[in-house]
């Protein structure tokens, strides 16, 4: 009957380090898209890219940006 017990118990305990451990492993839905979105030096790298792409012409920083940020998330 101890050994029963004992061993109810040893179950119990590693159900419930299991289950934290899963718990540590899964990431928030606020994690995931924080780890998907491109920050922003790595947009403003990409926009000066397509700028220097163009010939640095002015005029279509704004068509960069959302050019790099499309890029970026795409990736």
């Amino acid at each position: 009957m101890a050994e029963t017990a004992k061993t109810t118990k040893a179950r119990a305990t590693a159900g419930t380090t299991k289950s934290t451990a899963t718990r540590k492993t899964k990431k928030t839905v606020a994690e995931q898209v924080t780890a998907m979105t491109p920050t922003r030096e790595e947009i403003a790298r990409l926009a000066e890219q397509f700028w220097a792409e163009r010939g640095w012409q002015d005029g279509m920083a704004e068509q960069d940006w959302i050019r790099a940020e499309q890029a970026l998330m795409a990736s």
